[in-house]
């Protein structure tokens, strides 16, 4: 299944992504900073999504209350509620 989302509070304004069986398949970050994210995107491929949003959730960029691996857990979290 492929699901986009809109995260809040980051410089990215758009994630795209890609999941089988609750398995990552891919991760496509709209803005922010383009070499972090595409180092977290390839490190994903292959990945368990519970096991990212884990990994992922509650991560702070700065004083932000949230960061783009924040947000790709809620994005991860949405899309698992979907498929279901």
């Amino acid at each position: 299944m492929t699901y986009t989302y809109e995260p809040t509070g980051v410089c990215s304004t758009k994630i795209d992504l890609e999941l089988e069986d609750g398995i990552i398949r891919s991760v496509a970050f709209t803005g922010g900073c383009n070499g972090n994210l595409k180092g977290i995107s390839s490190l994903l491929e292959g990945m368990d999504a519970q096991v990212a949003i884990e990994k992922l959730r509650g991560i702070q960029c700065g004083w932000k209350p949230t960061s783009c691996p924040d947000q790709l857990s809620k994005a991860l979290t949405a899309a698992l509620a979907e498929s279901k």
